[in-house]
């Protein structure tokens, strides 16, 4: 039973996150401490220093001989089943875009952006220390798991999801046009085989670039040494790597705020997009990541935990993708600054009523 006193909990693990939020706000909207260009700097130093040390902090934990697959699967389930769905609307409404004569891109571009609403979401600086308030510190291994299977997969994934849309969205293969004319090179199956390669090299590329990837990646892979060998990691490391991990999280939080700040408007797409991504984020998600893990066998407080992390606030990585690729920045916008608000009082709604619900 949730009582107050849980409740209380949550909300006082929140509350430093949401403080951070507000100082980066007030320091650009009310006090005009930063220019937009010294916002930048910071946003630089949260992407390449402050996160990453996060990131590669709490993949050292793991312990990778002793990961939690079934919570995985069904994280992974839940991700699967919302991308067939939107790969099924995408195909029915690209067959009628044809029979009009209309562009395809579109279809290929919502499901892009629905995919990262429903399924890609904060869980590691919002994520970590909520789920550890609520349940404690196997709930904060979990969402580390989970945070760093999607650091190094699903971001990939979006990233090549990315790449196939500028390459083909236009209709002819950008990797085809350097190559020369289909019928010159001997067909389509050939150009096919021949451009898929420059869209993973250019994902290779991207992801090398972005330090959280592999952050994560060094993370895992020290944790890896220090179990199966039992090596210590040397305090003067581990106090360099922490001090900057903790710092990552309140910087984190202060550039979004920042973000929030430079912003025009707080909704920048219009009632219908954001009720619809709002729907998607805190709904569909975790609707789907629920079936997906009755269906694994999930039960008691870890079902619990598996549709909480589905409903948490959307990734800040998302909107940093689709603004660079110029696709729906202002609905993923809304999405991050609107869902990061409104996220405490729906999580808080979401562990008091499963912890009603005996499952």
């Amino acid at each position: 039973m949730i009582g107050w006193g849980d409740v209380y909990k949550v909300v006082a693990a929140m509350a430093p996150l949401y403080f951070a939020l507000g100082l980066g706000y007030g320091s650009v909207r009310w006090w005009k401490l930063f220019t937009p260009d010294q916002c930048d700097a910071v946003n630089r130093l949260v992407t390449y220093f402050a996160v990453p040390f996060f990131s590669f902090d709490f993949a050292a934990r793991i312990d990778p001989f002793a990961l939690s697959y079934r919570v995985l699967a069904a994280d992974n389930l839940a991700k699967l089943v919302v991308a067939l769905a939107l790969a099924a609307w995408a195909a029915a409404a690209a067959t009628a875009s044809a029979r009009r004569g209309a562009s395809k891109d579109r279809a290929f571009s919502c499901c892009i952006t629905g995919f990262s609403l429903a399924a890609l979401n904060n869980t590691l600086v919002v994520g970590v220390p909520l789920l550890d308030a609520m349940y404690g510190k196997w709930a904060r291994d979990l969402i580390v798991q989970i945070s760093v299977v999607q650091t190094i997969v699903y971001f990939p994934i979006l990233l090549l999801a990315f790449e196939a849309r500028r390459a083909w969205g236009a209709g002819k293969p950008a990797a085809a046009e350097e190559l020369g004319d289909v019928d010159e090179i001997g067909g389509g199956d050939e150009t096919a085989a021949r451009s898929f390669w420059p869209l993973v090299r250019a994902v290779w590329i991207k992801v090398a670039r972005n330090p959280n990837v592999y952050a994560g990646v060094l993370g895992v892979a020290w944790a890896c040494v220090t179990n199966r060998w039992h090596v210590e990691t040397p305090s003067i490391i581990e106090g360099s790597v922490l001090i900057m991990s903790k710092t990552g999280v309140g910087l984190a939080m202060f550039s979004m705020g920042l973000f929030m700040a430079l912003q025009e408007k707080i909704i920048a797409c219009g009632a219908g997009p954001t009720v619809l991504g709002m729907a998607l984020r805190f709904v569909a998600g975790p609707a789907t990541t629920a079936v997906g893990a009755v269906a694994l066998g999930l039960r008691g407080d870890v079902l619990r935990l598996a549709i909480i992390q589905a409903a948490l606030p959307q990734s800040i990585t998302t909107f940093v993708f689709l603004r660079e690729y110029g696709l729906h920045a202002d609905i993923l916008s809304t999405a991050v600054i609107f869902g990061t608000l409104a996220s405490l009082p729906v999580l808080i709604v979401y562990f008091i009523v499963l912890g009603l619900i005996r499952c």
